[in-house]
């Protein structure tokens, strides 16, 4: 089944199919991503214990061979890199809890979404906010 809508054709979620992205170089979390991310995203909802997210710490390597991670997934991680977690299937919901072991703040992984450095992308927010508080 489809909608069309603002950007286009769009599939609905659970219809096996893959719809273009509403934004260029924009991942759409569908239905492939989530079965090409699933171990990735397994692994983080398991942080939700803090028991876990203390294994993790302890043993990176054998956490991750816990989920049966693939080797792309594995280097993303490895890599603290947010973008390619995505890549690799992972959902941002599930990666914020991987992001907060890795002490990443919604700053850091705007950064790396727009790639910009944190410095530059909070003056992006702090230029954005200005003509917000002159309304004041």
């Amino acid at each position: 089944m489809e909608l069309q809508g603002m950007y286009g054709t769009r599939n609905l979620a659970g219809s096996g199919e893959s719809s273009k992205a509403p934004i260029p170089g924009t991942p759409l979390f569908d239905g492939k991503a989530a079965g090409r991310g699933y171990q990735l995203n397994a692994m983080c909802y398991s942080f939700n214990d803090a028991s876990n997210r203390a294994a993790f710490l302890e043993d990176e390597d054998g956490y991750c061979d816990r989920f049966g991670l693939t080797p792309q997934q594995r280097e993303a991680v490895a890599a603290r890199n947010v973008l390619a977690m995505i890549e690799a299937g992972g959902n941002i919901y599930y990666l914020a809890k991987l992001a907060g072991i890795f002490g990443f703040n919604v700053q850091d992984v705007g950064a790396q979404q727009t790639g910009m450095t944190v410095e530059a992308f909070k003056q992006m927010l702090l230029d954005q906010a200005q003509p917000l508080q002159e309304r004041k």
